[in-house]
């Protein structure tokens, strides 16, 4: 493992980190994401080594905070039938819900003859709103396996079918962009 905060391999999902100073800010450091960047926020007199160990500590602190977030596959289950009661009347009972890493493409798949949901683990340390969106998408596949008017009026009772579609379209044509360097971030600077 490199020493190199910025470089870990514990922070390969992560693809760039924006260090922010502010001369305002006097001793507190914080942290949160954006989009597929991270954002340290740190005082403006602190040192070149100082802003790195900052930003090692700051980068484990998230994903400790991440990794406690995350559902496992009965916690999906849990909020799928959570989720099948409140917007489905009940009537989507799937036999499995769980995680798979093998859909790059996709977002979540379904199997209405088995009555299995897969979501992409893509979709883990998104917000719980799009989760919940891809999980109700999949669940009214098991009572309506096309997209034609009839599905999507199934989604229509979920408010946030429009803001977590519009989230995941954000995602990929993220991932569709080149990647450029972000000043501040990368091993030279500083």
């Amino acid at each position: 493992m490199s020493a190199d905060p910025l470089n870990s391999t514990s922070r390969t999902s992560m693809n760039a980190v924006e260090v922010r100073r502010s001369a305002r800010r006097r001793r507190t450091v914080s942290a949160y994401r954006e989009g597929d960047r991270t954002v340290v926020l740190l005082p403006a007199r602190m040192s070149a080594d100082e802003e790195k160990r900052w930003v090692g500590v700051m980068l484990d602190k998230l994903a400790a905070q991440e990794s406690r977030r995350m559902l496992d596959d009965n916690d999906l289950a849990r909020r799928a039938a959570q989720l099948s009661e409140q917007y489905l009347d009940g009537h989507a009972c799937p036999s499995s819900v769980r995680w798979v890493t093998n859909q790059n493409t996709r977002w979540g798949s379904c199997t209405p003859a088995e009555g299995s949901i897969r979501l992409s683990h893509r979709l883990q340390g998104m917000p719980e709103y799009v989760i919940d969106y891809v999980l109700l998408h999949e669940l009214s596949h098991l009572l309506v396996p096309g997209h034609g008017p009839r599905f999507w009026r199934l989604l229509e009772a979920y408010p946030r079918t429009e803001r977590a579609r519009g989230y995941l379209e954000g995602v990929a044509a993220a991932e569709r962009l080149p990647h450029l360097p972000v000043r501040g971030a990368g091993p030279d600077e500083g």
